[in-house]
C-alpha cells in the first residue's frame, strides 16, 4: 500500500515540475492527443428528430376549412386519480384479472382494472350500483392528488376544436356547473343543454411499467368508470340535432353511444333507433364524424355496424380495441384474434378497416351507404383510410394527429424529441395476407401511401412520450386535429 502512495506522491511531482517549466503542456498533450484519435463522422439526425421536422412541412391547412363545428352528445367531469392507489384506499388486495361487461361491486371493479392494467389497454364500463358508486367517487375526490378535468369524448372534442380561434363550436349534452365554468369561452352551449348537477366518471390510471400484485402494466393507460344515467340514455340527443337547424354546422361530430351499452338491452334497442331518426335529420350536405369508445356487447356494437349508425355517418374514429371489436362483432377479417399482441400488424389492420369500407361503407360507388373515411389510432402509428374523391389532405390530417398524441402525452404544446420515442414498425405489408405490398417508413417524409381498390390508406408513426402525464383525451384529440386539418372533397352536381 505504501509503494502505490509513494508512486502518485512521485508523479504529482513529476507533473509540477513539468508545468512549472511550460505552463502550455497539458494543452499542446490534449491537442496532439485529440489529433492522433479517428476523427468521428457527425452523428445522423435521430429518426424521432426527421419524423418530428418533417411533420411541420406536411402539415398544412386545407384549401376549405370548416367554420361552424356542432359537437355532441357526452359531457362531464373526469376525476382522474392513480388506479392503485384509489383501489388500495377502498381497502382492496391485489388478485386474478377477470373482465366484466358491467361492474356491479368493488371486486368487479378491481378484477376488471387488473385485467386491463396486465393488457395496458384503455377500457370504460358502467357501473351499476349507484350508492356503491358514489362511495367510491367521493374517495376517488379526496384522493391525494386527485385532479379534475373536462370529460366525455363530446367536451374533450369541443375543447380541443376551440383552441382554433376561426371555430365556432357547438357542445350540446349533460352540462352541469362545475362543467360548465371548466369550458373554453369559445363553445356555445344551448340553454337545454345546461342541468343543476353534474355527471362524474372515474378516470383510474396506470403508469408504464407499474405493478399491483401480479399485474404488471406493459405501456401508460387508464380504467373508466361512471353511473352516468343522463349520458347512459343520450338525453340530450334531440336537443343537438334540433340546435343544428340554427347553429348551420358545417360539420357535425357525434359521441357516446357507447355510454348506452350499460343500460340494458331493452333501453339500448329502442333508444338506438330513436337516435338514427334523429341522426338522419341532419342535412345531407354537412358530414358526420361518429367517434367509437370501448364497449364489450357484441349484439350493441353488431346493431350499430350494420343495422343503425355506421351507414349513415360520413366518418368514424376508433382506435386497436374498438376497431377488433367491429371485426369480432361482424364477423370481419381476424375476427378469430382474441386481442392484439402488442403493436397491431399493420396488414391486420389494413384489412379489417378496407372490410368496413367496402362492406359497411361507400367503397362501392353503388352503396346507399355514407362512410367514406375512418381514423384509426393506435400507440405506436395511425392510419387515415379513405374512399377515393371523397376526402383531401390527408396527410397533413393524420400529421396532425400524431403529433398533438405525442405533444399532449408530454404535457407539452409541441413536440419535445428527447421526451419521445418511436415504436412504429418501420417496414410493413398492406395486408396480412397475399397478394401484399411491402412498405416502409421514410423519416424525411413520414407518411406512407397505399391503395387497395378504390380506398387509400395514409400511415405515419407516433413520436411516444416515454413518461406520459395523462392519456385520457388522447384519442379525442387526435380525431379533433385530424377533423380540423381534413377536407370534404365537392361532390359534382348531377
Amino acid at each position: 500500500m505504501w509503494r502505490k502512495a509513494v508512486l502518485v506522491a512521485v508523479l504529482a511531482l513529476g507533473m509540477g515540475y513539468l508545468y512549472h517549466t511550460d505552463p502550455q503542456m497539458p494543452t499542446r498533450m490534449l491537442d496532439y492527443i485529440s489529433e492522433s484519435l479517428p476523427q468521428m463522422e457527425p452523428r445522423p439526425p435521430a429518426l424521432e428528430e426527421a419524423i418530428a421536422h418533417s411533420w411541420q412541412t406536411l402539415i398544412t391547412a386545407p384549401a376549405r376549412r370548416w367554420a361552424r363545428v356542432a359537437v355532441g352528445v357526452n359531457a362531464c367531469v373526469d376525476v382522474v386519480v392513480s388506479g392503485v392507489g384509489l383501489l388500495q384506499a377502498l381497502a382492496l388486495e391485489p388478485g386474478s384479472g377477470r373482465d366484466h361487461e358491467v361492474l356491479h361491486t368493488k371486486e368487479d371493479l378491481k378484477e376488471a382494472f387488473v385485467h386491463y392494467m396486465g393488457k395496458g389497454a384503455a377500457a370504460e364500463r358502467f357501473f351499476s350500483d349507484k350508492e356503491v358508486f358514489q362511495r367510491i367517487a367521493r374517495a376517488a375526490a379526496e384522493y391525494h392528488g386527485a385532479q379534475l378535468y373536462v370529460g366525455g369524448n363530446a367536451a374533450l372534442i369541443g375543447q380541443k376544436l376551440a383552441s382554433n380561434p376561426e371555430l365556432v363550436v357547438l357542445l350540446c349534452g349533460p352540462v352541469g356547473p362545475k362543467l360548465h365554468d371548466m369550458l373554453d369561452e369559445q363553445i356555445v352551449v344551448p340553454p337545454e343543454s345546461l342541468q343543476e348537477t353534474d355527471e362524474f366518471h372515474l378516470i383510474l390510471e396506470y403508469k408504464s411499467g407499474e405493478q399491483w400484485g401480479s399485474a404488471r402494466a406493459p405501456q401508460a393507460n387508464r380504467f373508466i368508470l361512471s353511473h352516468d344515467v343522463s349520458n347512459g340514455e343520450m338525453s340530450t340527443l334531440e336537443t343537438f340535432v334540433a340546435s343544428l337547424e340554427d347553429f348551420q354546422p358545417d360539420l357535425v361530430v357525434l359521441s357516446g353511444l357507447h355510454m348506452m351499452e350499460g343500460m340494458g338491452r331493452d333501453l339500448w334497442e329502442e333508444r338506438l333507433k330513436e337516435a338514427v331518426v334523429a341522426i338522419s335529420d341532419v342535412r345531407n350536405e354537412v358530414p358526420i364524424h361518429l367517434e367509437l369508445a370501448s364497449m364489450t356487447d357484441r349484439d350493441y356494437m353488431n346493431r350499430i355496424l350494420q343495422e343503425q349508425v355506421m351507414p349513415i355517418v360520413n366518418s368514424v374514429g376508433l382506435n386497436e380495441q374498438e376497431l377488433l371489436f367491429l371485426a369480432q362483432s361482424g364477423g370481419g377479417p381476424h375476427a378469430d384474434l382474441t386481442s392484439w399482441d402488442g403493436i397491431p400488424d399493420v396488414g391486420r389492420v389494413s384489412d379489417i378497416l378496407l372490410w368496413i369500407l367496402e362492406q359497411h361503407g361507400r367503397a362501392d360507388p353503388q352503396s346507399e351507404a355514407d362512410l367514406t373515411r375512418i381514423h384509426f389510432h393506435t400507440l405506436a402509428y395511425h392510419i387515415l383510410a379513405t374512399v377515393d374523391g371523397h376526402w383531401g389532405n390527408q396527410e397533413a390530417a393524420v400529421s396532425a394527429g400524431a403529433r398533438v398524441a405525442s405533444s399532449q402525452a408530454c404535457g407539452l404544446q409541441d413536440v419535445d424529441i428527447t421526451k419521445v420515442i418511436l415504436k412504429a414498425p418501420l417496414t410493413f405489408h398492406s395486408s396480412f395476407s397475399e397478394p401484399r405490398e411491402s412498405l416502409a417508413v421514410d423519416p424525411s417524409r413520414p407518411v406512407t401511401v397505399w391503395s387497395r381498390g378504390n380506398v387509400s390508406f395514409h400511415l405515419t408513426p407516433v413520436l411516444v412520450c416515454k413518461h406520459p402525464l395523462r392519456t385520457v383525451g388522447l384519442g379525442d384529440a387526435i380525431s379533433a386535429e385530424g377533423l380540423v386539418f381534413s377536407e370534404l372533397t365537392p361532390r359534382p352536381e348531377l
